[in-house]
């Protein structure tokens, strides 16, 4: 049975209670209108990055990732139950040729934030290899990650308010995406990835012969890098896992996914200036990804909430994925990127500024309803009472492993905190590096009629 948490700690702020569902449409502010929010917002949390911080404060400890371990989730998690019934007797021999280490240190006034990092032992020396690291520099916090073996992000580190808005400021990035007009880099790196040896999502694929060679499993080089910019969690402490779990704890979140010279009909691009779809080729691989997620199952033999995206271009549930908008990389540090989740009025809004592909500066705002056209986002209840049961449903998965059913992924009675994360939290994919300058907390500011 899928664990949900009761009671989760929020952070000791001055909480107002979220107002009855509201079923208003998606909204969008024009281009260039530079609106933060409604205005009436109130900073209760800042993080500048303006002393010194290194996760060399902190050791790496070898996770087994069992009952006992304080990153155990679920059936999804890195030894859990579904890789056991896709993978068969298979995927715990895979599992078994290296260690995981991981660290964690909380920062910022009150330590407020916490930085997650993870990284393989390949030949079990004890020592990490090419593990990630996160360190500030003139005021700006560098995520390193040399390896997708690896992860690293930084959260919250309790549970969000009831309402709330949590902002970040991206300086730069290099998580993959065209550079110069090519996914080929100049300096040999391929979509942001490193030439070096092979790079696949081994040990944890949703399907498949879980007893090839390491070298043989999917090749994540030349299919994807990305990068999450911020995205909201139903669970307490976001940390790197593989993707098939980070793909079932999603709230809401906006990310990148750059598909190495894909040519498929699965990613598409919304021009916000002619308001038009058009093929992930038109754009260069550093699009922005805003996508609630809902209740239904986006695949039928591997886990994963189904998309609702709104952009420009209109409304759009499941099928392709929709790049609201184009990054251009080459022009940080000079310009910045700004990113926001807000939770209010029984609601959740995306928000990015910046400049972007076809229309200069921009933000756009996404506003939905927790509940709204039949379509819930997934797991938005923080407290049982805000949720009926009515979405809950029964997973099944076959395979080598025998028949394995996650029963009530979503029963009257759950709660579900909302915890952000800034970065990258898989451990089979993305590689690169970023650079952010800010990341704030804010609360309402006053009552609204």
């Amino acid at each position: 049975m899928r664990k949900f948490v009761r009671g989760a700690m929020a952070l000791a702020l001055p909480l107002i209670l979220p107002a009855a569902l509201v079923t208003a449409p998606a909204q969008a502010d024009g281009p260039g209108d530079g609106r933060g929010g409604d205005g009436d917002w109130r900073l209760v949390r800042a993080e500048k990055f303006n002393r010194a911080l290194s996760d060399g404060q902190a050791r790496w400890v070898r996770d087994d990732d069992g009952p006992g371990s304080p990153y155990d989730v679920d059936a999804y998690d890195n030894d859990g139950k579904f890789f056991e019934t896709v993978g068969g007797p298979a995927f715990r021999q895979q599992l078994s040729a290296f260690d995981t280490y991981r660290k964690s240190f909380s920062f910022g006034a009150g330590g407020w934030l916490t930085a997650e990092l993870a990284a393989r032992d390949s030949d079990k020396d004890g020592t990490p290899d090419a593990p990630p690291s996160l360190t500030t520099r003139k005021g700006v916090a560098h995520m390193d990650e040399p390896s997708h073996h690896g992860g690293v992000l930084i959260r919250s580190t309790q549970a969000l308010p009831s309402e709330y808005r949590v902002e970040m400021t991206l300086r730069g990035l290099d998580f993959g995406g065209q550079r110069e007009g090519s996914w080929d880099y100049a300096d040999g790196r391929i979509n942001g990835y490193s030439p070096e040896g092979c790079k696949t999502n081994h040990p944890w694929a949703s399907s498949g012969d879980f007893s090839r060679p390491e070298c043989q499993w999917y090749d994540v080089r030349t299919d994807s890098n990305g990068f999450y910019y911020l995205g909201i969690m139903d669970y307490a402490r976001p940390a790197p896992h593989n993707n098939v779990f980070v793909h079932t704890h999603r709230k809401v979140a906006m990310d990148s996914y750059n598909r190495y010279k894909y040519t498929g009909t699965g990613l598409r691009y919304c021009n916000p200036q002619t308001k038009q779809y058009e093929p992930y080729g038109a754009g260069t691989g550093n699009g922005v990804n805003a996508i609630f997620m809902t209740d239904d199952r986006r695949y039928t033999n591997q886990p994963g909430t189904e998309y609702l995206m709104h952009s420009e271009c209109g409304v759009a549930k499941g099928k392709a994925i929709v790049s609201q908008v184009d990054l251009k990389p080459e022009l940080m540090p000079e310009e910045s990127y700004r990113f926001a989740i807000e939770r209010r009025d029984g609601a959740y809004t995306m928000e990015m500024s910046g400049v972007f592909a076809h229309v200069g500066q921009a933000t756009y705002r996404y506003t939905r309803a927790f509940v709204q056209d039949g379509e819930p986002i997934w797991h938005y209840n923080q407290k049982p009472s805000e949720y009926d049961g009515r979405f809950n449903a029964d997973w099944t998965w076959n395979g080598a492993g025998g028949t394995y059913t996650d029963r009530d992924t979503w029963p009257a009675g759950s709660a579900y905190p909302d915890t952000f994360m800034i970065g990258d939290p898989h451990m089979n994919f993305y590689e690169g590096s970023a650079q952010v300058d800010d990341v704030r907390l804010s609360v309402p500011g006053r009552d609204r009629p």
